[in-house]
């Protein structure tokens, strides 16, 4: 099969097309033949050599795919060759077949193309497992969302439209900025005013916080939750490090939480996957919540692809296309 290898860490033009075998399957797994394949910002860090593999993991870059099921491994029950799925892998993603456990394998609904279905698993899964597990939003609670017109971001704000979620999103642009409105959202613009200025304008303060940023936010954060507020921490661009004053924790009762998506088991992986199937799966085939494109790719251009991630201007998600 074809696969991009990355032999080093560095930009984007140490990737590079090969070829080598297709993967051998593990009891459990499926064999996915690849029609598409998600371009997301773990994989620029894991390719720069800043975000270290679990034990075990396809060190080949690619966190979601969506293709045809050619072959089953003892112990699957759910799916069966000729199956069309989308998957959260464990690596392995920028190829023409892709192992992964079939508890991470979500049936693609009729309707949605094999680009669409691409597009949705790390994104859907991130935001599902800290917002609705973690942070537990309600509908009806204010939520703010960083990066709103990025893949995690937009998906966020999809989201929350659907669930009835208030939702505030920042941008570094006027063009972002009506993207977010777009999406049923208040847009706040980072670059013309300090965001937490103008979202105390708009409201009295947020339930909860999604947080891309990390540190050089934190203080901002701490004072724009309500009581009881929730922040969840899923990047840190703006650092790991700060000093706070704990009073605000205290006083307003807050929880401050974060998490990783590719750390965790399979299990809690495939828990992820059984909600959003049941919960956010109706609205996909009822022709609601599907991912936004921002650019498509054939996989030998996949460093135009990082780079146009890199660069910050995309709105939405970026897919490599393999069929």
């Amino acid at each position: 099969m074809r696969y991009i290898n990355c032999a080093s860490a560095g930009d984007a033009n140490v990737m590079a097309l090969a070829e080598g075998p297709v993967p051998s399957l593990q009891a459990g797994e499926l064999l996915i033949r690849v029609h598409a394949a998600g371009v997301n910002r773990p994989d620029i860090l894991q390719r720069r050599g800043l975000y270290p593999m679990p034990a075990g993991v396809n060190p080949v870059l690619g966190l979601e795919v969506a293709g045809e099921v050619v072959a089953v491994a003892d112990g699957v029950m759910n799916h069966r060759v000729g199956d069309r799925v989308c998957a959260l892998t464990n690596g392995g993603g920028y190829a023409e077949y892709c192992a992964v456990p079939s508890g991470q394998c979500l049936s693609i609904p009729a309707g949605v193309s094999m680009t669409q279905a691409a597009a949705i698993p790390e994104a859907f899964f991130t935001v599902w497992a800290n917002l609705l597990q973690l942070a537990r939003v309600q509908p009806g609670e204010r939520v703010l969302i960083h990066g709103g017109s990025s893949g995690i971001g937009s998906t966020a704000l999809l989201l929350g439209q659907e669930l009835g979620w208030h939702c505030y999103a920042t941008a570094g642009s006027d063009e972002k900025c009506q993207f977010i409105e777009d999406l049923g959202a208040s847009a706040l613009n980072y670059r013309a005013a300090d965001f937490d200025q103008q979202l105390l304008a708009l409201t009295d303060g947020v339930d909860v916080v999604l947080d891309m940023v990390g540190a050089a936010y934190l203080e901002q954060h701490l004072k724009v939750l309500n009581d009881d507020g929730r922040l969840v921490i899923i990047g840190a661009m703006g650092g790991v490090s700060s000093m706070i004053n704990i009073m605000p924790i205290m006083l307003k009762r807050l929880t401050l939480t974060g998490s990783t998506l590719r750390a965790r088991s399979s299990q809690q992986k495939a828990i992820i996957a059984d909600e959003l199937r049941q919960q956010i799966w109706p609205a996909l085939a009822a022709g609601r919540c599907l991912p936004i494109i921002d650019s498509e790719f054939a996989l030998a251009d996949v460093a135009s692809a990082h780079r146009r991630m890199e660069s910050g201007t995309h709105m939405g998600k970026l897919v490599l296309t393999l069929r």
